[in-house]
Parts: structure tokens; C-alpha cells; sequence
């Protein structure tokens, strides 16, 4: 069975917890142990697949097509491991299964409660990603902050957890606070005592503190902790303010945190191989050029409804030595007449459209496509940006001037874009995109084969619209190249423009499989061909 750890957060939300928990398992990793992630939501949506971007960010697809909270990209990129469907679980989609064995009758007529019902279901949860994944050690994040009333439960299924299995299987980590008060001039621990308090009166006693703080803890802080919290000095760590989070890792290695883990568990203390990360963390440090992307989406206030298209697209300047500088363009504001896209544009060595939902600044985003091609700037349509593509050049050089999808146009003469047959009489929102790993297979001498290398892909989807084929003869003839194609449904994956410079787009999402140390062939070709533009 899996050694189980279980961040926790106190205090204020926005520590850290998710690259705390990212950060050890990086670790253990590093020590040659399999590690595997998983995040609890307290919220009572089934998934985030529902939710508004504003609210929630973006919603992460893992490979077998789980709708997830985007802690689980920080978790993919730190650690690079697939995850699963058991990686994220809401207190929705809990209830839903309790509520569904009930009506079944699975608990033969029990008077169905949080305890022990809803806290066994929890507890499923947490083996069944041990199960799935045949990991040692599973890393679960619980979300929300000590005393959010949202929580409660789950940390009441840690509790009986740590009693059912004892501390030779599981290990808690509390994220906390010790804030830096300037009239004094001092830290403070206060904060720090009273969530470990709180923490202890729902029955768990953390084993280390990860203390958020703005510079490194003396001897003093950590003694006082210790003996007010009953933790072991030196399973204090500090997490120090800093500008580069890939640091953060390297910063626990060098606390020995991973050392402290191991030896709860009375596992063996391996060689870590940490060297990758601090040679990434040393060219990240030192980029030499910069180049500036435009970003043309309609969610570009939340700057989390597109963190891991932002990742990614730095993830391939790293490999170039280049920082990225996203030029956020309200995809809105471009459809106001008489606006000069010259001047919004004009520093922009690439544009990237992303994906989205509804029809609100579709017209903006088709006015950038039609900048990018007709002034040979780079550019990548992710999901939503490849249809968009479709739209723009069956209008503006196929001349089907009404070309349009479905979505923003029901009754649309031309549906370059439309619903899949067996779509078409869904009624309900949640889980029923196309999601997940679907098979590409993409043709040889294309830009697309150039950037890929090879002939048989699998990529992440999350949508519901699709290309339709019955337009596909008319744009070929103009110039427009398919060049991914799903073969079993016969579904386009990857379009192109070969008389531009760089013009490529797909239904999927690749920003879902880039990795700080390995950037995705989409967006290292991207940004390979924006800098060759700025030189």
C-alpha cells in the first residue's frame, strides 16, 4: 500500500499548498520513489467543468478525460505524471455517490450521515488513488483553509485515516503564515500557534510546518514553534517569498524535507537526482532575450483562465532563452469599429488564440486571426482558435461569407463548424464534451509532421463542436491543409495555412501536456518562429 501525506492550509488561502504538495512529491521523485497527486474541492459543483472562468479559472483535463480543479497543471508540470479521474475529487461528486448508493439501497436501509458515510467515501477516495496509480506515496491536498466549515469533513476522514493506518503510513503537512509586522519590526508566530491549535481540536496533530514567510526563519522562531506546536525543530521549514516558484523545491531539498518524510516512514534515504531541476531553475534565472505574445481571449481579467497556455508558451522560451511577455488583448475591445489592430499589435511577434465558450468576442478573435494571416505574424489556434481559423478563411479567402458555427448561430447557412450527430440531443452541460486522450494521425510533409516527428499522436480534448466535413474539399482547394485527422470518426485534429510563414491550429488542447524541462512541439514551434520574427 501507498504512504499517504496530506497538505493542509491555515491562516489565509493563497500560501501555497498546491506547490508545496507539488514540490514534495518533485522531491521524492527525485529520490527514485513513484509518486502520484490528488486534490479534495470543498465546493459542491460536481467539477469545475460547469463553472465560469471568472470564478474558477481554468478547468484542467487529465488524459482520461477528468474535468479538474488547475492545481492538477501545477501538479503535472512539477512532477511529470499523468494523472487521473481520482486526482480531483469535489464534495459534489461525493455527495452524488453517496446519495446514488443510497437510492440503490446499497446501505440496506441505514439512516444515511456524514459519519461514517459521506467521511468512507473520502477515505475511498484516497485509496482508490492509491489503487489506480500503485504509487508510493500519494500526496493529497486538501483545499480551503482550517476552520472553513466546507472542510470539516474531509478532515475528520484524515483523521480516522491517520487512526486506521498510524503515522507509519501517513504524514501531515500545515501550511501556514508567519507575517512579517512592520511597526515591530519582527515576525510573528501567533498566527501560525492558533491554526495548529484549530487543527489539533479536529483531532489531527501536523507532523511538519511549511511557514509561509518573507524571509528565512532563525533558530529562535523555529524553537518557539516547536514548543508550542509539538513539532520537531527541524520539521520546521520555511517557505520564503521568492520571484521564481521552481526555486521553491530546491528550497525544501536544501531544509532536507524530503530526508524528514522519508524517515517518518522509516524508508530508505536515497540518492536524489535533483540536478535537472536546479539547471532549470538556473536558465530561468538567467533569460537573455525577451519576446512579446499577444493572448486573445475574452476571460484575459482572470489571468488564470489561461495558466497553462501562459506555462506553456514559457515553458518553450525557456528552451530558447527567452522570457515571454503576453500581451493580454481583450478579444471584446477588438470588435469596436475603427480600431486600429496595427497599434494593439504592434510590439506582438506572435498571436495566440486559446480556447473558450459562447459566442461574446468571437468576432474579435476572428478579426486578430485574419491579422495574423494576412501579416505573416505566428500564429496557434488552440480548440476553440482552430475553429475560429476554419470560420476566418472559409469567409475571407474561400469567400462563404456566412460561415459560422452552430454555437453562436443555430440556424447559420454555412456550419464550418457544428455538433457531432450524437450530440445533438444532449440536454445537460456537465460531462458531456468530447474530453480526454483521443488518437491523431498527421500527415507526413506538413508543418505539423515538422514540428512533431512523428506520424501517431494522442492529444487532450475538451470540447463539444467540431469541424464539419462537408466544407473540407472548398477550403483544401484555397490553400487550407488538414493535417491531423482523428481516423477512427474521421474528425479533424490540426489545420494549417502552408503559404504563411507559421499559421497552425488544433482541436485540442496541448497546453495540457507541456512541461517546464520538455515544451510541447505546438508551442516550441510557436515561439522558435516569434523570435525569428523579432530578429
Amino acid at each position: 500500500m501507498s504512504r499517504f501525506i496530506f497538505v493542509t492550509g491555515g491562516v489565509v488561502s493563497g500560501l501555497g499548498k498546491g506547490i508545496t504538495a507539488s514540490s514534495i512529491a518533485l522531491l521524492l521523485k527525485a529520490r527514485g520513489y513513484k509518486v502520484f497527486m490528488q486534490k479534495f474541492d470543498p465546493y459542491i459543483n460536481v467539477d469545475p467543468g460547469t463553472m465560469s472562468p471568472y470564478q474558477h479559472g481554468e478547468v484542467y483535463v487529465t488524459y482520461d478525460g477528468a474535468e479538474t480543479d488547475l492545481d492538477l497543471g501545477h501538479y503535472e508540470r512539477f512532477i511529470d505524471e499523468e494523472l487521473n479521474y481520482s486526482s480531483n475529487c469535489t464534495t459534489g461528486k461525493i455527495f452524488s455517490s453517496v446519495i446514488e448508493k443510497e437510492r440503490r439501497g446499497d446501505y440496506l436501509g441505514a439512516t444515511v450521515q456524514f459519519v461514517p458515510h459521506i467521511t468512507n467515501e473520502i477515505k475511498n477516495k484516497v485509496f482508490e488513488a492509491s489503487s489506480t496509480s500503485h504509487a508510493d506515496f500519494v500526496i493529497t491536498e486538501i483545499g480551503g483553509t482550517i476552520g472553513d466549515i466546507e472542510s470539516q469533513v474531509y478532515l475528520e476522514s484524515l483523521r480516522q485515516l491517520r487512526n486506521d493506518l498510524g503515522k507509519e503510513k501517513t504524514l501531515f503537512v500545515h501550511t501556514t503564515l508567519i507575517p512579517y509586522i512592520y511597526g515591530s519590526g519582527e515576525l510573528k508566530t501567533k498566527p501560525t500557534q492558533h491554526s495548529v491549535i484549530e487543527l489539533r481540536g479536529l483531532g489531527i496533530q501536523p507532523d511538519v510546518l511549511v511557514c509561509r514567510c518573507p524571509y528565512k526563519l532563525d533558530d529562535d522562531i523555529k524553537k518557539k514553534l516547536s514548543l508550542y506546536c509539538s513539532i520537531d525543530k527541524q520539521n520546521i521549514i520555511d517557505a520564503v517569498d521568492v520571484k521564481n516558484i521552481y526555486q521553491i523545491p530546491l528550497n525544501f531539498y536544501n531544509q532536507k524535507l524530503d530526508e524528514v518524510i522519508l524517515k517518518q516512514f522509516n524508508l530508505e534515504i536515497k540518492k536524489s537526482n535533483i540536478d535537472y531541476w536546479q539547471d532549470l531553475v538556473n536558465k530561468v534565472d538567467n533569460l537573455k532575450d525577451e519576446v512579446e505574445i499577444a493572448l486573445v481571449g475574452k476571460y484575459v481579467e482572470l489571468h488564470d483562465a489561461y495558466i497553462s497556455v501562459v506555462e506553456s508558451l514559457k515553458h518553450a522560451g525557456y528552451k530558447y532563452n527567452t522570457k515571454i511577455n503576453i500581451n493580454w488583448v481583450d478579444s471584446e475591445k477588438l470588435e469596436k469599429e475603427n480600431l486600429n489592430l496595427k497599434d494593439i499589435f504592434k510590439n506582438s511577434k506572435g498571436i495566440i488564440v486559446p480556447g473558450g465558450f459562447g459566442s461574446r468576442g468571437i468576432e474579435g478573435k476572428i478579426k486578430a486571426i485574419t491579422y495574423a494571416r494576412e501579416n505573416n505574424i505566428p500564429f496557434l489556434g488552440l480548440c476553440l482558435g482552430m475553429q475560429l481559423a476554419c470560420i476566418e478563411f472559409a469567409r475571407n479567402v474561400c469567400g462563404i461569407t456566412t460561415a459560422n458555427s452552430t454555437e453562436f448561430d443555430e440556424l447559420t447557412n454555412d456550419p464550418i463548424i457544428d455538433l457531432m450527430s450524437d450530440q445533438k440531443q444532449i440536454i445537460n452541460m456537465g460531462g458531456t464534451l468530447r474530453l480526454g486522450n483521443y488518437d491523431c494521425k498527421i500527415k507526413k510533409d506538413t508543418l505539423a509532421y515538422k514540428l512533431y516527428n512523428e506520424e501517431n499522436i494522442k492529444e487532450r480534448h475538451r470540447h463539444r463542436y467540431e469541424f464539419n466535413n462537408s466544407y473540407r474539399n472548398i477550403l483544401e482547394k484555397n490553400g487550407f491543409v488538414f493535417s491531423g485527422i482523428n481516423e477512427k470518426a474521421n474528425l479533424v485534429e490540426i489545420v494549417e495555412y502552408q503559404k504563411h510563414p507559421f499559421f497552425i491550429a488544433c482541436q485540442f488542447h496541448p497546453e495540457f501536456k507541456s512541461r517546464p524541462t520538455r515544451p510541447h512541439p505546438l508551442f516550441d514551434g510557436f515561439i522558435k518562429n516569434s523570435i525569428k520574427k523579432s530578429s
